[in-house]
């Protein structure tokens, strides 16, 4: 009987999951590997277990398209509560039903690909007695046991092209345009697409901002003969004095969103001028990857299958120095990778001048 490997996708989508998927059926099938593909995340788990299998066949084609063609959720059974010592916990008859499925389907290694949240149920399953591969999925770019996350490059050319779709409307009506981006607690997005993107001005979480700085900079542009000002603000962006701005949800958790509408009243109020907000969202998450995310979820794919084969379990892919190697999940949960205040990137930034409002 063939080796039985499941690999599943959960939280939220972003581009490149595909392509982990196509690593993962490609590289299992030169081990000849089984490997199944379990449905809607860690819910597909749950008896009677939902999957598909994942062959050549069933991955032909998948790499340029964005999301996942097994489906994610960060809802359902799965979803970690704050336990002892601050760690979010999954109960355990919900891990003891998915162990179930697997056993009953003769799996013997799970990849789960995913964010923290799915990192820290990775490693609580593997506590358990289940045998897991994580793979580190996020947007934001914000793990610090790896030093890029596929996802990420196709965000930051989601917020470039926006950028630069922002000059020219805002040149023609003499406007200030602030455009607010993903990245919760970290600022890479912003950093990276509005360096990309041109911005003059970069709010991010890491630099607490002054609207008084943000009005000095575009009055600067304008003494020079600018008509017109980009300003990027990350979601989790924070004046001095303040707290980041929230969205209320009745039916969840509060989630950041609303400081671009924020700053651009308030620039609009300080100084006179029109101010329009473009808040990209969930463009961010969508569309195809770019070659960069195709690659590297490849990789990450392809070193999962590798570290189940070799019994290297409780580990997690992370890319280091330009290798896709590994460390243990242990090591890699509730540790956020912030942008250096005073690194080479914000340096970069001032010296071509970007203000961040500090």
């Amino acid at each position: 009987m063939k080796t039985r490997i499941g690999v599943l996708t959960s939280g939220g989508d972003c581009p490149g999951l595909n392509a982990v998927l196509r690593g993962v059926a490609l590289a299992g099938e030169k081990l000849n590997f089984d490997v199944l593909g379990f449905l809607d995340g860690f819910e597909g788990l749950l008896p009677p277990g939902r999957f598909v299998m994942l062959d050549r066949r069933s991955t032909s084609g998948i790499m340029p398209r964005g999301g996942t063609i097994l489906g994610t959720t960060n809802r359902g059974h799965f979803v970690a509560k704050i336990g002892t010592g601050n760690r979010a916990i999954v109960p355990v008859e919900v891990i003891a039903r998915a162990r179930a499925t697997l056993n009953a389907e003769g799996v013997e290694a799970l990849i789960i690909v995913g964010g923290d949240g799915s990192m820290t149920t990775a490693l609580q399953m593997q506590e358990a007695g289940i045998n897991c591969i994580g793979v580190p999925k996020t947007i934001d770019n914000d793990l610090e046991a790896t030093a890029m996350t596929f996802g990420f490059d196709s965000a930051v050319a989601t917020v470039a092209d926006a950028c630069d779709r922002l000059h020219t409307t805002a040149t023609s009506h003499k406007r200030i345009m602030v455009v607010e981006v993903m990245g919760r607690h970290a600022g890479w997005i912003a950093l990276h697409g509005g360096l990309a993107g041109g911005a003059h001005v970069i709010l991010i979480p890491e630099l607490k901002f002054q609207y008084e700085k943000i009005i000095d900079a575009i009055q600067a542009r304008e003494a020079k003969g600018s008509v017109y000002s980009l300003v990027v603000a990350a979601e989790g962006a924070c004046p001095a004095e303040g707290q980041p701005v929230m969205r209320q949800r009745s039916d969840a958790e509060n989630r950041f969103g609303g400081i671009g509408d924020v700053v651009a009243a308030e620039i609009a109020a300080r100084t006179g001028k029109e101010t329009r907000c473009t808040v990209l969202g969930h463009l961010q998450r969508g569309g195809p990857p770019t070659t960069l995310d195709r690659i590297l979820g490849t990789r990450f794919g392809v070193k999962a299958v590798q570290l189940a084969n070799e019994g290297h379990f409780g580990a997690m892919v992370s890319y280091q120095n330009y290798q896709v190697r590994h460390v243990p999940i242990a090591d890699a949960v509730n540790r956020l990778r912030l942008v250096p205040p005073h690194g080479e990137m914000v340096q970069t930034a001032r010296d071509v001048d970007i203000s961040f409002g500090d």
